[in-house]
């Protein structure tokens, strides 16, 4: 086994692997040499390059989603780190846990002219958990072993992005046998989770009340016992708002929220309004609940989570820090009050929109709304989903998401960036079988994604094409600004044809309605990495989609 001979290289690889950051996700590069060197010498990391840094940090992303635990990234110095940026920002809201190494240019050579140089301490400072700015030298050793302590043990105590800077100085690539330094190792801290406070006055609060409200934004699928989500079906006095990608399914629930809220007059926002509003998870999708919310104010907004609280709907009165297992085993015991009409009322309201929209899809013509009522009538098997944004998350939260499914998108940032690259991530350290449902301009946004030599058997990419950025058509007065076209539809004639051929993947499209179900039934069925392209008439997908709003009044 050969080491780099420099002692920050080995001290960066030492504490990685002593805290089990083990997937490393290299771009090319000369100023990182010592530590591609360093991490892909030792058989204790599991290495992976990808070119485009951009396309690289998401997929990293997308494996520290799966892992639950940090995955590092090395890239060379300049503007190479910059390139992480989007990703960087994404696990900032989204807490996941990933670590930046950035090689960089001594000190001296900063701001001096010399090529490939950039300021790159704190470069990330608005959307970090930690930076750990190191230097090269044995008189700094022990600094250096401190600040990246630091930076490691936050990525896994606080699950979120950290940034590493080391310069080496020329050579680079020079080699020994031995190590030349043993880092000391703080372990990270693991605390169990716990509520830590007094709750008896909120508990009954919770008890006394009669309309309550659980909202649950983005959450892995193994959050909530199955023990706790039936005490939460079984609360008469509350309604269960959940998301596409809460990935919580029960037959007492409120899936698909703008399908139940959309139609609402004033009087029905009013019966809706709750007196305590309980919010867990991650962001928030539908823009119909934030107004709605914003709006109608519940007298309590109380949000669970064990680092942040964000005031969304300006109203927060309670952080309790601790997570929602932890939360709902405590709140759970309580004895309610005498059962209301409240979730009773709107489970009316909720089978009513069913049965509303399932005679609109019958005779709906060929859409964006007709594939994704298709899609999702049709994806039954167990297997990861991955949305990107803006359109797929959107209409995923039209419909009903089999359980066995479960649900990822970047709602951190809700950029189009990187969506492909997260979900190649995933695919590759989960082992399931993985779909990512995407637009055409997320999809060519990232299409340096198919760029990987890491593509696994059991990855497929469902694309629909509307030939541009639909999503703008459906909002309020887009359709009528100069140039609508050009600088916000985007409209182009591209498909995903030729790079399917050239990155190796199976490539299927679909243009009619009559082709429809005989190509998803295909597509759902291949093995191997595999593409469908599904075309859809852009002219008529808001007039559909408003048809549809309309028809569930």
């Amino acid at each position: 086994m050969k080491f780099s001979n420099k002692a920050l290289s080995q001290t960066v690889t030492q504490l990685c692997l002593a805290k089990e950051v083990d997937h490393i996700v290299i771009s090319p590069g000369s100023r990182n040499a010592p530590l591609t060197i360093g991490f892909t010498s030792h058989p204790g990391f599991t290495c992976y390059s990808i070119v485009d840094e951009r396309c690289a940090a998401f997929f990293a992303l997308g494996m520290a989603q799966q892992l639950k635990r940090p995955v590092a990234l090395v890239c060379t110095s300049g503007s190479a780190l910059l390139n992480y940026y989007p990703a960087v920002a994404e696990a900032f809201y989204s807490e996941v846990p990933l670590v930046v190494i950035s090689a960089d240019r001594p000190e001296e050579l900063i701001d001096v002219g010399d090529g490939q140089t950039i300021r790159q301490e704190n470069v990330y400072k608005n959307h970090i958990l930690y930076s750990a700015n190191c230097r090269e030298g044995e008189e700094h050793q022990l600094s250096n072993e401190k600040e990246i302590n630091i930076a490691l043990n936050s990525a896994i105590e606080l699950s979120g992005p950290v940034h590493l800077n080391v310069p080496f100085t020329e050579p680079l690539y020079e080699t020994q046998v031995d190590l030349s330094v043993r880092p000391q190792h703080v372990p990270a801290r693991s605390v169990p989770a716990s509520l830590n406070e007094d709750i008896s006055e909120v508990l009954s609060d919770w008890q006394k009340s009669t309309r309550k409200m659980l909202l649950i934004g983005t959450l892995p699928s193994d959050t909530l016992s199955k023990e706790l989500i039936e005490a939460l079906a079984a609360d008469e006095n509350l309604v269960v708002l959940t998301e596409t990608t809460s990935n919580l399914h029960h037959a007492n629930f409120f899936p698909a929220i703008d399908q139940l809220i959309a139609p609402l007059d004033e009087a029905g926002f009013e019966q809706l309004q709750p007196d305590i509003l309980l919010t867990m998870g991650g962001m928030v999708v539908s823009k119909k609940i934030k107004a709605f919310l914003r709006a109608h104010k519940p007298r309590e907004h109380w949000h669970v989570d064990e680092r942040r609280a964000y005031d969304t709907y300006f109203c927060l009165s309670h952080h309790f820090k601790t997570t929602p297992g932890v939360f709902l085993s405590e709140f759970l015991k309580v004895k309610n009050a005498e059962p209301g009409s409240y979730r009773s009322d709107w489970l009316r309201v909720r089978d009513r929109r069913r049965s509303q929209q399932k005679a609109f899809e019958a005779g709906v013509r060929y859409s964006d709304f007709k594939v994704y009522s298709e899609v999702f009538r049709l994806l039954r098997s167990s297997m990861q989903l991955h949305l990107s944004n803006s359109t797929a998350i959107r209409y995923s939260q039209l419909f009903e998401v089999h359980k066995e499914l479960e649900v990822f998108c970047n709602r951190g940032t809700s950029g189009i960036d990187g969506s492909t690259s997260t979900a190649l991530g995933a695919a590759v350290v989960t082992g399931k079988p993985t779909l990512l449902i995407t637009g055409d301009l997320s999809f060519f946004y990232d299409s340096n994604a198919l760029w990987n030599a890491h593509v696994p058997k059991n990855f497929k990419i469902l694309i629909v094409n509307n030939s541009g950025g639909g999503i703008f058509r459906i909002l309020p007065g887009a359709k009528e600004t100069d140039h609508f076209n050009r600088f916000f539809e985007t409209v182009h004639g591209l498909t995903a044809e030729h790079l399917s051929v050239m990155f190796g993947f199976a490539y299927t499209s679909c243009h009619t309605e009559d082709e429809l179900t005989q190509h998803l039934k295909a597509f759902f069925a291949a093995t191997g990495p595999t593409i469908l392209e599904i075309f859809t008439p852009p002219a008529e997908n808001d007039l559909v989609l408003q048809e549809y709003f309309d028809a569930i009044k």
